[in-house]
């Protein structure tokens, strides 16, 4: 049965959210301030984090700093509604999603499952090169020349998509469908984000031009060498 952690100081919404997701075939634990979050993700194996910004002890963010720093669990964030901020600054410290709030638990499970799915991968024990670029799918590994990378699941299916069409320029629309799993929205930040993390981590290619270049009101292409 799939894991989940819930990390919110509102003890009536977690109630309610481990019911409904209880219902949805997951098993779901609640701690409701930040380093009791830490602490079980120390202590416990799970499948996702659910995370709430606003929390005493330490915030989501701090959470999701000191979490990075040893693990790439999925990571689905909750933020105030409205709050580009949040959600802006959730991704870039290497957050998977996020879900405004008050959010519907429809729309959560689906957010989970599909964050969910692109941690598990297309499975296959195909390998993409791309230059100096390798992924392994069986394994969800990213090695820039022999030197391996650390990749959160959304990050990894970003990359994928891009490297898998390097030369061509995938729209963000068609990344936010085949990575996210999810229609692309008016204000979405997500997809930009995930780039932004991807060329900080990927850096430029060997020659020292651009590794993913942004095509102005078309999308990204990773340049194939």
């Amino acid at each position: 049965m799939t894991r989940i952690l819930l990390a919110d100081d509102d003890t009536e919404l977690c109630e309610m959210l481990t019911e409904y997701l209880g219902a949805e075939g997951f098993a779901v634990d609640a701690v409701h301030d930040g380093e009791a979050a830490l602490a079980r993700t120390r202590a416990q194996d799970y499948d996702l984090l659910v995370l709430d910004v606003m929390m005493p002890k330490k915030n989501g963010f701090d959470v999701l700093r000191e979490l990075r720093a040893r693990s790439q669990l999925p990571v689905l964030i909750l933020t105030a509604r409205g709050d580009d901020v949040d959600s802006v600054l959730g991704l870039e410290l290497g957050a998977d999603d996020y879900l405004a709030k008050p959010g519907s638990p429809r729309v959560l499970v689906a957010r989970i499952r599909a964050v969910l799915r692109r941690a598990q991968g297309r499975g296959g024990n195909d390998a993409l090169r791309v230059g100096d670029l390798e992924l392994r799918a069986g394994t969800r590994e990213v090695l820039l020349g022999e030197r391996p990378l650390a990749m959160t699941s959304t990050e990894y299916c970003v990359l994928e998509v891009l490297a898998g069409a390097a030369g061509r320029v995938v729209g963000k629309e068609e990344l936010s469908r085949q990575a996210l799993g999810r229609e692309l929205g008016r204000w979405d930040r997500s997809i930009d984000m995930h780039i932004s993390n991807l060329r900080r981590k990927l850096g430029p290619l060997p020659d020292g031009g651009e590794r993913i270049k942004t095509v102005r009101g078309q999308g990204y292409q990773y340049v194939r060498p």
